[in-house]
């Protein structure tokens, strides 16, 4: 999550010079134009975009290994936050380009779209297409220094903010090759440096999934952290890593096919869980938005288990067929494709758009899984049969919804304890779901009726993670939620639909608060996802003290806030005010502290990595017990306020 602040009721005018002429225009030369608009090349500026860092020169790495020459790679986490990447690869050329009258490797560090992966170059398939991941690396790093064992000798050449402060020379002599880089990012362009070890420990076990056979050390230099990874079973042990917090049906099914130069791998593994968990990848690049392989997949997969359900009669013939979305009820699968010319959608390369390998993917899995389903009837009756009960409790649900909204009068309205806005641009317009009535009825006086409703929600919703579709959806306080937001849910899901630009989770400042933001968020997460993804579910950040001195009010919103305000005003003739909820703020408080635009913080709800969103709701609200357990032990005594 990323705390931000808006104010969306003022605007500002920047005017442009009158004269517009040859004196007017820049050219931003070498690097000039990374360090310039970064984002343009790492997405942002905040966590993300500097851990982005890391991957890209991790992923040339990764090249080396789809090439063939490199079997580890080492990331470490130096003392001052610097990173350094170590391979076992051919190592980066170092001799003289002649065409730009400098080494390879320094063209390769200081110029954008330079490489050996274009066309007829040194790498049949890489991640790396663009030739400016090193590069931009190298642009936006404080210092950048590489060494590269090549041909008996190790060649150094070091920069500062893209501008080479050592030249490259020879210190040395190896028997090794590879490539060693070693960065600190510029605390200049980034919002802070710390790299986070989970972060990459994450992103790195998947790689050592994605390659089998490769190992991969990570090593914090700050405490001594260290882990490492090696699969030989690659994606068929990737499916079991993702499934470790569920119960699954049967072993995973993998399978590896080559059409022509494109290599397509494939493992899926169903559960007993509701929602579907498919992962694509490129070249090792995850496709956060899916593309071509995954549609692919989808399709193959929905013939499959059909055709097999059909020859073998365990669909009648008077009965609906499961759709897709029943289907992957359940499914756990990832799909690694390793091609020769992939077309990504900007340098972030989050989806994948060569229209051919659709169809190479669908045969393919109709293939195996044809094959699988042959030899496997056991399996293949267990998958069809709750593709069945998923498609019997869809048609179910559906069918009570209808029914209980047309004798409530409800077929075309909103709930009607819904306090809605005037205006109806869904550009300007805020939902705020609020915790109970009590709290309703401040949040209702506080508000600015012009753009702001208000949906109040009794007590705690259904956890999703646990309950069936069919149970979900005949939730009242789920219901109402849909209908208020009014993009519906799954594969009916209308963004454009939506009557709000910002829906806002408004909760107590305490456990029992805290509670309801996850219940929330594992329903957003598993039935309204693309409302994050397009980055309009928000949390309030709520006060949980009122501290008075004189005529001076301030709220905080933890004890170490309290305890520094205390510090920095003292102590004497201070009334403090603990908010057991929201119920006990007036309507003033909660517009000044948490309603108003232009004084309260919102955190913005993101998904910067969907197995790690997914493995957290698991842990947290999933079936398995165990899981949750040890999370509570293993952090009980890192709570600060606990409400009993």
């Amino acid at each position: 999550m990323t705390e931000i602040t808006d104010n969306n009721r003022t605007s500002s005018i920047i005017e442009a010079s009158e004269e517009y002429g040859a004196d007017q225009i820049q050219v931003l030369k070498g690097l000039e134009g990374v360090r310039h608009r970064p984002a343009m090349y790492i997405g942002t500026t905040g966590e993300a975009g500097l851990h982005h860092l890391v991957w890209e020169i991790v992923d040339n790495s990764i090249d080396e290994v789809m090439a063939g020459y490199c079997k580890n790679i080492s990331v470490e986490i130096l003392d001052d936050n610097g990173i350094r990447v170590t391979d076992d690869g051919r190592g980066i050329p170092v001799d003289v380009m002649e065409s730009e009258g400098k080494s390879a490797l320094e063209v390769i560090l200081t110029t954008l779209h330079a490489g050996g992966k274009f066309g007829a170059g040194a790498y049949k398939v890489s991640g790396g297409l663009h030739g400016v991941g090193a590069s931009v690396v190298n642009a936006l790093s404080e210092r950048f220094v590489t060494e590269v064992h090549r041909e008996g000798v190790v060649t150094r050449i070091a920069f500062e903010r893209g501008k080479v402060v050592e030249p490259i020379a020879e210190v040395g002599k190896t028997k090794k090759t590879g490539t060693v880089a070693t960065f600190w990012p510029d605390p200049l362009v980034f919002e802070g440096t710390d790299y986070k070890f989970p972060i990459l420990e994450e992103r790195l076990r998947e790689l050592a999934f994605l390659n089998a056979g490769l190992k991969i050390v990570l090593e914090d230099h700050r405490d001594g952290e260290k882990a490492s990874f090696k699969a030989s079973g690659g994606l068929s042990e990737f499916a079991k890593w993702l499934n470790r917090n569920r119960e699954v049906l049967h072993k995973p099914i993998y399978f590896v096919h080559t059409v022509d130069s494109t290599r397509i791998e494939v493992a899926l593994q169903f559960t007993n869980a509701y929602s579907e968990r498919i992962l694509g990848f490129a070249n090792n690049i995850f496709t956060k938005d899916g593309g071509t392989h995954l549609v692919g997949f989808k399709t193959a997969l929905t013939r499959a288990v059909n055709n097999y359900a059909k020859k073998k009669d365990i669909y009648k013939s008077n009965e609906e067929i499961p759709s897709g979305d029943d289907v992957r009820e359940g499914i756990t699968a990832v799909v690694s494709l390793w091609l020769e010319d992939p077309q990504f959608e900007g340098q972030t390369k989050g989806q994948l758009g060569n229209t051919e390998v659709q169809g190479m993917v669908e045969v393919a899995v109709g293939e195996h899984l044809g094959r699988y389903f042959d030899e496997n009837p056991s399996v293949a009756k267990k998958i069809a049969a709750k593709a069945q009960a998923s498609c019997k409790a869809r048609l179910a649900a559906k069918r009570a919804r209808d029914v209980a909204r047309k004798k409530a009068g409800l077929d075309s309205s909103l709930p009607g304890k819904l306090a809605d806005c005037s205006e109806r641009d869904n550009h300007r317009t805020e939902l705020f779901i609020v915790e109970g009535n009590s709290a309703a009825g401040p949040a209702k006086g506080g508000r600015d009726r012009n753009f702001q409703a208000i949906l109040p929600i009794r007590g705690k919703i259904i956890n999703v993670a646990k309950a069936g579709p069919e149970k979900v959806l005949a939730n009242a306080e789920v219901r109402d939620i849909i209908t208020a937001i009014g993009t519906n849910i799954a594969k009916n899901f209308d963004l454009e639909a939506r009557r709000y630009d910002k829906i806002i989770i408004l909760t107590d400042a305490d456990v029992d608060g805290s509670h309801i933001q996850i219940l929330l968020l594992t329903f957003f997460f598993n039935y309204l996802r693309g409302l994050i993804d397009a980055g309009h579910v928000y949390i309030a950040k709520t006060p949980l003290y009122s501290i008075r001195k004189g005529q001076k009010r301030y709220y905080v919103f933890n004890d170490q806030e309290k305890d520094a305000l205390m510090k920095g005003i003292g102590g004497k003739s201070v009334e403090i005010t603990r908010f057991k909820g929201l119920g006990e703020m007036n309507a003033g408080q909660l517009w000044d502290t948490t309603m108003n635009p232009e004084t309260r913080t919102l955190l913005k709800v993101t998904i910067d990595h969907i197995e790690r969103a997914e493995n957290v709701f698991d842990r947290l609200m999933g079936t398995d017990v165990a899981p949750r357990k040890k999370f509570i032990t293993d952090y009980a005594r890192d709570v600060k306020n606990l409400d009993i």
